[in-house]
């Protein structure tokens, strides 16, 4: 032998988009690939970038194989290191480029660690060995997969076990992953909805915190939502004799209803309307003072929820509260989306007043920063201090055994840090 090693320098060309954005498919690709040549496997781990592009490696005992994609160009570069004589490198080359459906590929080997140039050391190999080895000294094989939703400034990971559901509907990339540390998790265009872990945050404070300073809510209407969580806490109100919620995307309510039960639990529930639509066209189309609460329970402002974070809508949901009618909404995060988090409230007391709207915090761990905010508008009387009755709320938390939302909550939510105060002051 006259090296120690062979590493082949690989790139692939005109590759399937869809397969080179897989992070499960492509982990198990670059697997094959290393056993098919002969390799040990001692460790797997990859990441998918949002919205495109995955990172990964398969430690092998006898080196490495390792992949970066580029779906938006059908590219994939690729480093097969062997050493020894034991494993064939371009047995993997010819499986990846099978496996990514390449029009072409290229490669290089060279070799590395010339013996001529090289003289053996001994050591002890026991007082080496570290706690992924038997007491044999054989590797202990194990595996990480990871989901990164990413910009060019913060990212945020989770482990998983593989997506549950992966469909590209009319409007968005609707994927459910099974992660292990926040159970299932939906993502839309690979940014993160809800996990069931953390769910119970954003839908008790998006509902509860109108709910229980409305005067006399009866009518209660949702606009996005479609996994279900928003419609399952407005239904714990018997107060409330109709839920309408208006989702454009039917592909989100399939994923939820299979994969997270517990959110969409309600979705079937008598008193609720479920209609597949166009929110923004079901407000336009809906009757002055139909409704006492309308909650705007949308994604960020991009793909199909864009027309939400308009003037015109707002105006909108405006003429269509009664009275007494309260609008709540998600309005991102102070730090992390602070141009949109500042104009949402500039919009929304250009519409409703100064004095009439209100901004209150929760802390979701899998959302950017982990501080998001809900805008609280008012067209008549409600506050959501001044009208609020603390002896209901305590009973209510405590009758539904609620996980995030009490009555000392609700009243500190809306006590704001001074950065966030002085944004929209």
């Amino acid at each position: 032998m006259a090296s120690l090693g062979r590493h082949i320098i690989v790139e692939y060309y005109d590759c399937s988009p869809e397969i080179l954005n897989d992070v499960v498919n492509i982990e198990k690709s670059m697997i094959n690939a290393a056993e098919e040549a002969g390799a040990t496997i001692i460790n797997s781990t990859f990441h998918h970038f949002s919205p495109y592009g995955v990172s990964g490696v398969v430690v092998i005992q006898e080196s490495h194989l390792a992949i970066h994609t580029w779906p938006e160009y059908g590219y994939a570069s690729v480093d097969l290191f062997t050493c020894g004589d034991t494993v064939n490198p371009w047995v993997s080359y010819q499986l990846l480029k099978e496996a990514f459906k390449a029009g072409h590929g290229s490669a290089v080997e060279l070799s590395r660690g010339e013996m001529a140039l090289l003289k053996r050391k001994n050591f002890d190999v026991k007082a080496l060995r570290d706690e992924k080895s038997t007491d044999e000294g054989d590797p202990i094989r194990t595996r990480d997969v990871w989901f990164t939703e990413r910009d060019d400034k913060i990212a945020l990971s989770l482990k998983h076990d593989g997506k549950l559901y992966d469909v590209q509907s009319d409007y968005q990339r609707v994927s459910i992953f099974n992660t292990q540390a926040y159970g299932n998790m939906l993502t839309l265009d690979g940014m993160v909805m809800t996990t069931e872990k953390d769910e119970y945050v954003y839908h008790e404070m998006i509902t509860h915190i109108p709910m229980l300073t409305h005067p006399n809510p009866k009518r209660a209407l949702v606009i996005g939502g479609g996994d279900g969580g928003t419609a399952r806490e407005l239904l714990r109100h018997d107060s409330l004799e109709e839920v309408v919620m208006v989702e454009i995307d039917d592909k989100v309510i399939e994923a939820s209803k299979m994969h997270l039960p517990t959110i969409a639990s309600a979705l079937e529930h008598p008193k609720l309307n479920l209609i597949v639509d166009d929110g923004i066209k079901y407000v336009n189309d809906a009757a002055d003072e139909s409704f006492d609460l309308v909650i705007v329970d949308s994604t960020d402002p991009v793909g199909p929820a864009e027309g939400l974070f308009t003037v015109d809508f707002y105006k909108e949901v405006y003429r269509i509260l009664s009275k007494d009618g309260i609008m709540v909404t998600q309005s991102e995060s102070p730090r992390f989306n602070s141009k949109v988090f500042k104009e949402i409230f500039q919009t929304y007391r250009g519409i409703y007043g100064q004095e009439q709207v209100h901004c209150y915090l929760a802390y979701i761990p899998t959302y950017p920063t982990g501080m998001w905010s809900f805008s609280y508008s008012s067209k008549g009387g409600a506050h959501p201090i001044a009208n609020f009755d603390e002896a209901r709320s305590k009973a209510f938390a405590k009758e539904h055994r609620l996980k995030y939302y009490n009555e000392d909550l609700h009243k500190a939510a809306f006590a704001l840090p001074s950065f966030v105060r002085d944004m929209i002051s």
